[in-house]
Formats: structure tokens, C-alpha cells, sequence
């Protein structure tokens, strides 16, 4: 899940200064668990921008708001609402502003912060686990990734640093190699760390990133 939080009002209006009509969008995966861009948070924005004097011509959850296809028919459906509109405020994630973006000649303002891809602990609680770093390791760290959560990155053990199973960088925070190795060893797996990791060949993260996976020939036939 996309992690991600509302901007401040302030900020909003800001952004928003002389255009006077606006369409907003929001998403009912990501923003809507984050509650951010759901129903609830899209008629308190509709009520928050009459309250300074916009007008609202409409809006739209979409159900991916990242989902090309969906995000055309989405604006589509609502053709004359975004047409009406000066611009569009988006209630999601940037990757969602950009496929509304892309389909609209409006301009496009984001109304939250994307914050980081994380595990839903419980409803309102969220914890980074994964950096999207393209070369994952999981394999070899017991399945819990060193890139995001070790404070330094670090590959191949931890830093001097760590004192009672705890981070130099966030003494709040466990130390991710000695969770590594506690949960190796449980597993009869500390052989694992014997395995050497070199340095992490950031032009695979060159962005933006794309992947297309390989179509069946079937497929490729109808196309």
C-alpha cells in the first residue's frame, strides 16, 4: 500500500488561488484506507473549499486512481464535470495525479504527500517495509530487508553502533541485523550470513522505472 497523508488546507488553497472551480478526484484503495481521498474526506474537501468561496463541480473516487483504463473511463463518466472545472484537485498518490493528469487537459494539483510503500499494522497504522530498490535480498536476510530497515542500509551485517539489539541512528527502533539474526537462527538458517553482498548497483534504479511482463504469443497474436 501507498502510504500517504492529506495536506494541509493551507497549502491546498494556496495551490488552488485563482482558480475558482474545482473537480475533485479521489482513490477507494490507497487514499481511502489512509483516509485521505474517500468519501468522507471528499465531502469534508467539498465543504472546506465552498467555506473559502470555490465552487465544486463535481467529483470522482476512482476505484484505482493509478489504473490508466479506469482513470479514462473515470474522467469520461464525468466529462462535463471536468469540463466545468478550472482545474482538479486530486486526493491520492502522485503516481494517481499523474494518470489523472494524463487524461485531462485541466491542471492537476495533488492534495496529499505520498509517504512511503508500507505493511498495515491495523487501521491508522502503518510501518515502511520495503524500498522498492529492484535487487531484493529477502532471500538471504530471513525476509526482513536491510535496505529499508536498517537507519544505514547497510548489506552485509550491522554497524558498530548498535547497542542491546538497538539502532545508533533511533535507539526507538530494533537494530534490523540482530532481528536478522535472531530469526535466522530460530529458522536453524544463520548459514545464510556467510553469503557476501556487494554494493548495491543503483543504476537499476534509475527512474522512472518501467516493466512490462513478457504476453503470452497468444495474446501478442490479437494485438
Amino acid at each position: 500500500m501507498i502510504i500517504q497523508k492529506q495536506k494541509p488546507i493551507e497549502e491546498i488553497l494556496d495551490a488552488l488561488k485563482g482558480q475558482q472551480k474545482i473537480f475533485i478526484s479521489g482513490c477507494s484503495d490507497c487514499a481511502t484506507a489512509c483516509k485521505v481521498g474517500g468519501e468522507e474526506e471528499i465531502a469534508a474537501m467539498k465543504a472546506r473549499l465552498e467555506q473559502a468561496g470555490k465552487t465544486v463541480t463535481g467529483a470522482c473516487i476512482f476505484d484505482t486512481a493509478c489504473l490508466r483504463g479506469a482513470v479514462r473511463d473515470g474522467v469520461k463518466a464525468h466529462q462535463a464535470e471536468f469540463d466545468a472545472a478550472d482545474a482538479v484537485l486530486c486526493l491520492h498518490c502522485g503516481t494517481g495525479v499523474q494518470t489523472i493528469g494524463d487524461n485531462t487537459s485541466k491542471p492537476v494539483h495533488p492534495g496529499a504527500d505520498s509517504l512511503f510503500i508500507g505493511e498495515v499494522v491495523r487501521a491508522g497504522k502503518y510501518q515502511e517495509k520495503c524500498s522498492a530498490c529492484g535487487q531484493c535480498v529477502l532471500e538471504y536476510t530471513g525476509g526482513i530487508c536491510p535496505v529499508t530497515r536498517c537507519s544505514k542500509g547497510l548489506l552485509n551485517g550491522p554497524c558498530g553502533g548498535y547497542r542491546d539489539g538497538k539502532c545508533e541512528v533511533d535507539p526507538e527502533k530494533d537494530c534490523a541485523w540482530v532481528l536478522i539474526y535472531e530469526r535466522l537462527k530460530a529458522q536453524g538458517r544463520l548459514d545464510l550470513l556467510k553469503n557476501y553482498h556487494e554494493p548495491k548497483n543503483q543504476a537499476a534504479r534509475s527512474t522512472p522505472r518501467k516493466y512490462e511482463w513478457p504476453r503470452p504469443a497468444a495474446q501478442e497474436a490479437k494485438s
